[in-house]
Order: structure tokens, then sequence, then C-alpha cells
């Protein structure tokens, strides 16, 4: 019963009209009424809208007919939070307390190469980064071609010291919270991992089967590339970020052992893994970045095998 309705009769027989109760609650009197579906609400029941007041029901109806808001690329708002950022930066961090507590000595942090930058080997290092096919001093054989592909995956959260560390965290703060309030959370981490995953691959290409190599450097590599094919995209400046790109390309090429083939391989796959998320039709973006990233994955997988199939040839 939404309201009393009907005459009653006075004293003269005259018609008496009768007050308005509330919808919910019948024992109310009231003369609001819901501005969305017209029925009279207490005060209990009123909810503020931009013009006047709404009843609870249309409240929640109006919450389920709107679209949760989205990135210009059909990413989730929860992005501009950089939850995704912080979490990948408290990983590389656990991973390298698990580091130097695998080595038993402060060697990780007092390691050689420009001052300590590069930092020495550790247990753990040795376990999880990037590695052909070689033989250990046990006279045991081990690399990804000997079937450790997880070394493809772990090497971009392993690093050769505190200084190695803080410098590709510095970097992921700085590209990542840009990068993930634009595309959203689960769009940014698989162009993360797409891109330290890349770098990864091209490390085991193209470098000596018995090298190790290991670094966020692959992914944070490929966020360089992102950010200026997303800021292209949007029609933003990109002239702040190109030299700071081409210094860390000199650095790339100049500085010893460093991965050359680690970090322009995730520069390459981050900025393909970007073309797809960034012109992926509107139409059928989702379905699009999904099938584009997949075939970035494929494409090295495909490689990685050709790669084992010629050093077990």
């Amino acid at each position: 019963m939404t309201e009393r309705s009907g005459q009653a009769g006075d004293a003269t027989g005259g018609p008496v009209p009768t007050t308005p109760v509330c919808f919910r609650h019948p024992d109310r009197e009231t003369y609001v009424r819901c501005t969305r579906c017209n029925r009279p609400i207490c005060p209990e029941c009123m909810r503020d809208a931009s013009v006047g007041h709404q009843c609870p029901e249309c409240v929640e109806e109006g919450r389920r007919s709107v679209r949760p808001a989205r990135t210009a690329f059909g990413g989730g708002a929860a992005g501009r939070e950089g939850y995704v950022t912080k979490a990948l930066i408290a990983l590389n961090v656990l991973v390298m307390l698990l580091s130097i507590l695998s080595a038993g000595s402060g060697n990780a942090l007092a390691g050689g190469g420009l001052g300590g930058l590069m930092g020495s080997s550790t247990p753990l290092t040795e376990w999880g980064a990037v590695l052909g096919l070689a033989r250990f001093p046990d006279g045991s054989i081990g690399g990804v071609a000997d079937g450790e592909w997880y070394r493809l995956v772990t090497a971009m959260f392993l690093h050769y010291g505190v200084l190695h560390l803080l410098l590709n965290m510095w970097a992921l703060w700085v590209l990542g919270r840009t990068l993930e309030a634009v595309l959203g959370p689960m769009r940014f981490l698989a162009l993360y991992l797409l891109a330290g995953l890349g770098g990864n691959v091209a490390a085991y290409v193209f470098t000596e089967p018995n090298r190790f190599t290991a670094g966020a450097s692959t992914a944070v590599f490929g966020l360089f590339a992102a950010v200026f094919v997303i800021m292209r995209r949007l029609g933003r400046d990109t002239s702040a970020i190109v030299p700071i790109l081409v210094i860390n390309l000199i650095f790339t090429f100049t500085v010893p052992s460093i991965s050359v083939a680690g970090h322009l391989g995730g520069l390459v796959a981050g900025a393909v893994m970007a073309l797809v998320l960034a012109y992926a039709p509107r139409s059928r973006r989702t379905a699009f970045q999904v099938a584009g990233g997949a075939l970035v994955l494929v494409a090295m997988i495909g490689l990685s095998l050709v790669r084992s199939a010629a050093l077990l040839g």
C-alpha cells in the first residue's frame, strides 16, 4: 500500500483528503515523494539526490545501472591507487632479502662492478637467473634449455646487489604509477610481466649460454617504451621521456655486465604490448587486447623453443 486513498466524509458530508504515508512505513505521514518513482517517503527513507530525494530502492537500482568507471584503454579506475606497482616493488624487495639470506654473508651487498652497483651472485640468483645451458662445479648441467623454464620468469624479480634493486625500483615507482593509472591494474600487470618475460627471452636467445642475467630492468625498459606509446596515443607531450630513455640506452651499451639483449628485448616487448593496449578497437577492445597479448606470449615461447633446440642439438 503506497498511500491512503479515497475520501472520507466530514460532519457535513463533504470530502476530506487523507494525508499520504510512506510506502515503506505506513504508520508515518509524509508529503515528500521520491523524485524517481514518485512514491511517498518518510525522513528515514530519504536519500539525497542531485534533485530532491530518492527512496532506497531507486538508489540501489541506480547503482546497478551505472557502469563502473573505466580508463581510456578499458582498465579499472582502481589503477589510480597504484596497488600493482606497490605490490611489485614489495615482491622485488622481499626476493632481495631472501637473496641476501641465501648468501649467508654480506657479499650480496659488497659485490664488484661499478662500486657494488651490480653486486655479486648468491645461491638464489644462481638458481633463478636466466641461464641458457651450463655445467656447474659439481658436474651437474642446468639452464633453460635443460628444462628450467622458470628462470625466464624468476629472473625479473632477482637483483645483483641493493643498488641494482634501488635503481630499478625507483624507475618502477615513477613509471608504474603513471601507467597503472591510465591502463588499469590488470592491463598494467600484463604489460609488466610480458615486458620482463620478453627481455629474459631475448637474453636467453642472444646471450652466451653460460652467462647469468637477472633484474627487473627488462620489465622497466618495457615500461619506458610503453609510456612513450601511451602518451603519444593520448596526445600528450613525450619530450620528457625521450632523454631519459636515451640515457638508459647509453648506459646499456657502455656499462660492463649489463645485458644489452635483455634491455632491448624488454623495450621491444613493452612497445609491442603497449601498441596492442593503446590501439585496440573500442568496440571489441578487451578481446583484441587479450588476443594480442596471447600472440606476444606465443612468439616468446616459439623463440625459446628454437633456442633450446639449437643448444641441445
